[in-house]
């Protein structure tokens, strides 16, 4: 908020006094040529900033994104891994339990090429 009062303050005394409202200070800018060309480069700057700004945190985005999605498919790996231990371990144990298609489905190892292909494919039908 800092830079909005001092550009309201810097601007609106800019205007005060080139419309003459405080008496003993000649005018400078009378037509407000100069105040517009100064706000223009000014805005030309801080687009250029905000958008450099916002290129950076895109790919911070892309980044954490992509470490996300490594996190995932390695919890996933490390499921399916305690998911065969697991049913191993209960058909060594005798404990009877209706075959389940979730187990089986669990138990298989998720290929990270197929989730990219899949990823891939979700982008491109969406239009991006």
């Amino acid at each position: 908020m800092r830079f909005v009062y001092i550009h309201a303050f810097l601007f609106g005394g800019w205007i005060v006094w080139n419309l003459g409202w405080i008496p003993g200070l000649p005018l400078f800018d009378p037509s407000f040529v100069v105040l517009a060309m100064a706000a223009s480069v000014e805005a030309i700057f801080l687009s250029t900033f905000v958008l450099i700004s916002q290129n950076r945190m895109q790919a911070q985005a892309e980044k954490r994104a992509e470490l996300d999605l490594q996190i995932s498919l390695l919890a996933e790996h490390e499921i399916t891994q305690l998911m065969t231990v697991l049913d191993a371990i209960a058909r060594h144990v005798g404990v009877d339990y209706p075959g389940n298609v979730d187990i089986e489905e669990v138990e298989q190892d998720v290929d990270p090429r197929a989730v990219l292909k899949a990823i891939e494919h979700q982008d491109s039908a969406r239009g991006g």
